[in-house]
């Protein structure tokens, strides 16, 4: 399972023991935020895009919505989500345990001011049961993010 993956790459961070586990599903913003918790808009949701021919992720409050006309200014090019078969295949992360780290090569990170107004935020570990508390330094850190961007509306 991708979260041993993603359990191994914490690990380098000395992050791995802060991995949380649930009995039940944290796939959606909702069961995630009921899972740690927390409001809805913490849950750190991570999306997987296809950008002409390589896969990006973009990590997001779990408030916020991809903005078209934000995302093509941002990347010059239309935003189009992978399909659930796509997604594990190019990111190694199944849908509703897809996160931002322990990804398959050539996979760019990209983290969305959406996060900024909080200390902490959680993201999925790799499974549909899993997630972390990071800060946003801690976070930049363990994925690795090319960079911060603005593609999504219905946050602010």
């Amino acid at each position: 399972m991708a979260i041993g993956r993603v359990r191994e790459t914490l690990k380098t961070l000395g992050m791995e023991h802060r991995i949380l586990e649930f009995e039940g599903s944290s796939a959606t913003v909702e069961l995630a935020a009921a899972a740690v918790g927390c409001e809805p808009k913490r849950i750190a949701k991570t999306l997987s895009f296809m950008q002409n021919d390589t896969p990006a992720l973009i990590v997001t409050a779990g408030d916020a919505k991809i903005d078209n006309q934000k995302y093509k200014a941002a990347f010059a090019v239309k935003a189009k989500m992978l399909s659930p078969e796509e997604a594990l295949r190019l990111t190694g992360h199944a849908v509703g345990g897809v996160c931002p780290f322990a990804v398959n090569d050539g996979v760019a990170v990209y983290l969305d001011v959406s996060m900024k107004r909080f200390l902490t935020v959680f993201p999925a570990c790799g499974s549909d049961n899993s997630a972390i508390e990071l800060t946003l330094p801690e976070l930049e850190r363990a994925s690795g993010s090319a960079a911060w961007v603005d593609v999504c509306k219905g946050w602010e």
